[in-house]
């Protein structure tokens, strides 16, 4: 099947193939455990705050997250993000899967920042991306400034998921 469309002056695509179509969707959504499961998984989540008068701050994070837990995130307690916390007191987080078919989960609810000790949660949430060897490298070549940050507990709140492998493509 080709699709043929125009767009501000491009010429028509006369070859591309067709990924998506509607009438052929089944439902995407995600239930609650394959959502919660998605979001466990070590995808770069997607960070956004209110800041009043512009666009959110949206910024990509490492984070960590258990199916029925909070979702834990670190930061320098200086970071645009965690200022704006302080007056939002909410945020949201996307995680999305990189290739096809694609999907994605986000999250959004209250978010408390606190002031304590993040070593631990640092150590597990690098080995959860980059694994054990490369882990201990990150941590070492950035421990002067993580040592310093704070730790964002968000409860997710309300939740919105697409899987586009569960449609019939």
């Amino acid at each position: 099947m080709c699709l043929t469309a125009r767009t501000r002056g491009n010429p028509p695509l006369t070859s591309a193939r067709v990924l998506w179509q509607p009438q052929a969707m089944e439902n995407p959504k995600m239930s609650a455990a394959e959502r919660q499961a998605f979001l466990a998984q070590p995808h770069v989540g997607v960070f956004a705050v209110n800041e009043p008068g512009r666009g959110a701050c949206a910024v990509p994070v490492w984070y960590d997250y258990v199916p029925g837990g909070p979702v834990r995130i670190t930061a320098s307690p200086t970071s645009r993000k965690v200022r704006l916390l302080r007056d939002a007191g909410r945020a949201s987080i996307c995680a999305q899967r990189e290739g096809l078919p694609s999907a994605y989960v986000t999250v959004e609810g209250p978010v408390e920042i606190l002031e304590t000790d993040v070593t631990a949660l640092q150590r597990e949430i690098a080995e959860r991306y980059l694994g054990p060897k490369l882990a201990k490298r990150y941590l070492e070549s950035f421990a002067a400034g993580l040592g310093q940050e704070v730790l964002l507990v968000m409860q997710p709140e309300r939740w919105w998921s697409i899987d586009f492998s569960k449609s019939a493509i």
